[in-house]
């Protein structure tokens, strides 16, 4: 298996995977913003562009990588604007030395804006279009959102790294246990269905005719409501207004259950928890250190308190309701 931090992972590599696929790179690699994986622009000789992405060795088995695939196919297949790996020989996942990769079209675009209620009502819509094609199966290999892996077992991960200072030690976890303890009495799921899983604005591109989706690299299973609340920001009216656009376009096509709303501080304890545990444990990959110079100093494990006290206030609070708007 190739090795965890992709240091044997040389641009020569990459070109040579590249091109035992039947792809040509007449262009350099250009670096694209991931470090979970690898991933690269690069050209053909007839200008046109393709994003490589070189998967992260012992991160998901291949048959959840694949499972990822098939679920963009089957995306693709119902004309929902995904970007969908490309094809070589019936096969979307490669191999070379050791590292697996696939190619997608490269598609441009602009950043999705989370305050504009006509993008939001167009994103309501092509979520409720997924989530209607997603429901009608389940996966097999990918993974739940659990509280136990993103809040009980990231909570293990951030004490066994040692990266909290011993004076802010008993302060932190105290508090990171109290919102482990609520949201996880919060987080109680009826229904589950495929997810896009990492529905944030990076991962949506803008065209005129409308937004395409990047990045499956996250789909799981989990409640609806996880690939609608990310994208709700400002205070409380302004979350109103944005949910009731988002959803009544989401519903022309798929059913929201209202009571998945209690869900979304749980999620956001979830997922702010979870990332503190992702950037312990690819700390020794040489990329962390570079691109988050910020993490693992004092200062940020204060900010990191003060951030879960105000969580713990959060999950506390009613939760967003339509009938209160």
């Amino acid at each position: 298996m190739a090795s965890f931090d992709f240091s044997s992972l040389s641009p020569d590599v990459i070109i040579d995977g590249l091109e035992s696929k039947g792809f040509s790179v007449d262009s350099g690699l250009l670096p694209l913003n991931s470090y979970e994986n690898r991933v690269y622009q690069f050209h053909d000789e007839n200008l046109v562009k393709y994003v490589t992405k070189f998967y992260r060795p012992q991160r998901w088995q291949l048959a959840q990588i694949q499972e990822e695939h098939d679920f963009s196919f089957e995306l693709l297949e119902h004309e929902l604007p995904i970007v969908a790996p490309l094809k070589r020989d019936g096969e979307s996942l490669f191999e070379h030395q050791g590292y697996h990769f696939s190619v997608f079209p490269c598609r441009g675009g602009r950043i999705f804006e989370v305050d504009n209620l006509d993008q939001l009502e167009w994103m309501g819509r092509f979520i409720g279009r997924i989530h209607a094609v997603a429901s009608k199966k389940s996966f097999i290999h990918r993974p739940s959102f659990t509280t136990d892996e993103m809040l009980i077992q990231a909570q293990q991960t951030i004490a066994a790294s040692g990266f909290v200072p011993e004076s802010l030690h008993e302060a932190f976890f105290t508090v990171l246990s109290q919102v482990i303890d609520l949201a996880t009495q919060q987080y109680q799921v009826n229904k589950q269905i495929r997810l896009h899983g990492d529905c944030h604005a990076g991962n949506i591109l803008w065209r005129d005719e409308g937004p395409h989706f990047v990045d499956l690299d996250d789909c799981r299973t989990g409640a609806a409501i996880q690939d609608l609340w990310m994208m709700l920001s400002g205070d409380r009216q302004q979350q109103l207004m944005q949910l009731d656009t988002l959803l009544m376009a989401y519903e022309e096509f798929y059913s929201f259950e209202s009571k998945e709303l209690l869900l979304i501080e749980s999620l956001r304890s979830m997922r702010v928890v979870n990332y503190m545990a992702w950037l312990c444990k690819r700390w020794q990959d040489p990329a962390f250190p570079r691109n988050f110079p910020w993490f693992n100093s004092e200062k940020y494990w204060e900010q990191q308190i003060l951030m879960l006290k105000e969580q713990v206030s959060a999950l506390q609070q009613p939760a967003l309701s339509l009938n209160s708007f």
